[in-house]
This record gives C-alpha cells, structure tokens and sequence, in this order.
C-alpha cells in the first residue's frame, strides 16, 4: 500500500481541549501562521471513520506534530480522571516517526520544568520545550522549535497574537457556539491567524 502524501507546511497539534488551555491553543494557531506552517487538530477532522482512524490518517500526512503534555493533573469534575488522549496519540506519532523517520518529526511540549520526567520516564533523554503556561513563553518556544524558519520577532508574534485574539468573540457569535475548538471556529481562527501573518509580512516589505 503507498504511503499517504505528505504537507511539508502541516503541523499535527496534539493537544487538551478545555478552557482553561484556551490562550494556548490560540497561539498555537497565530504562532504556526506566523512561522509559515499550517495547524491541523482533530476536532477539525471530517467524515464518519473510527475517530482514532482518522487521527492516525492526519498524522501521517503531516510533517511535524507538536504534543502539548502540560495538563496531566486529574480533572476537577468528578469522577477525577487523568487525561489519557494526549500520551495515546504521541505513542501513535512516536511509532510512524521510528518507521518512517523521514517522514515526521515530533515535538514534546510542557509547562513546567522536569515533569515529564515523571509524568513520562520512558521519554527521559526527550528534551521537552517548556512555555511555562504563557501566550509569549509559547511563542517564543515555537521560534526555537522551529528554528530553521524565518519568523518575527516574538513582540511581532504576540501583537499577531492580540489581533486575533480580539476577533474571537465575532467568530463564536458566527458560528453559533461557546466552543472555541469547534471545527468551524478553528478553520475562521486559522483563516484569521493566515490574514494577521499576511498583513504583518506585508508592512515588513521595503
């Protein structure tokens, strides 16, 4: 069976969708526009095939996924779980990286400082980005994560950031809902996130 084409701009965003990870998951969105990469979740994810299916197809179609491990704590809704989404979905990542190394690249995210070390020992040696629980601490990791890109200064990133920010309430009211990672609220935030990076490599034109 061919292997599935892959988007050399794609990034697979593996991360915990709750409000209180709201400012994060934004910029995500607004940081990868900003770097020239596109985000993709799997709230985005269309059609009627086994949900974890679906996730696996995305993955492998993407170049680079970023796996956002900072909410390991338990729910605060009983009954008190942990989140489990998140480890499942990098295990599937980890084995399609070691079998087709150079088709993926993966990157371990968190928020504080020499946790996963214990939330996740059998990645001791990974070397985690660690943003600290910021929207700036965020940014600032992405550029270093990926490096080998032109991208803005972080002051640049967070004013790209702010804009976009200040659309959300119009683009919930459009789409109907209170859910900020709805699928048709992540596709207007990207195409505002895309239009914010566009505008702002404009005015840095000569």
């Amino acid at each position: 069976m061919p292997l599935p084409p892959i988007d050399p701009d794609a990034v697979f965003l593996n991360i915990p969708y709750d409000e209180e990870f709201q400012k994060l998951y934004l910029a995500y969105i607004v940081g990868l526009y900003q770097l020239r990469l596109v985000p993709f979740i799997s709230s985005g994810l269309a059609g009627g095939e086994r949900r974890l299916d679906r996730i696996l197809a995305l993955i492998q179609s993407c170049r680079y996924s970023i796996h956002d491990l900072s909410r390991v704590e338990l729910s605060g809704t009983p009954p008190a779980t942990p989140r489990f989404n998140m480890p499942l979905e990098l295990g599937l990542t980890i084995t399609w990286a070691k079998l087709h190394p150079k088709r993926h690249t993966w990157f371990l995210w968190e928020s504080t400082p020499r946790r996963l070390q214990k939330s996740l020992s059998d990645l001791d040696g990974s070397d985690p980005n660690i943003h600290l629980g910021t929207v700036e601490g965020l940014l600032s990791e992405l550029r270093n994560a990926f490096a080998f890109r032109d991208a803005p200064p972080v002051p640049g990133m967070v004013a790209a950031y702010s804009v976009v920010e200040s659309q959300t309430g119009k683009i919930l009211a459009e789409a109907g809902t209170h859910n900020l990672y709805a699928a048709s609220v992540f596709k207007a935030l990207c195409f505002a996130a895309l239009d914010a990076a566009r505008r702002m490599e404009g005015s840095s034109q000569p």
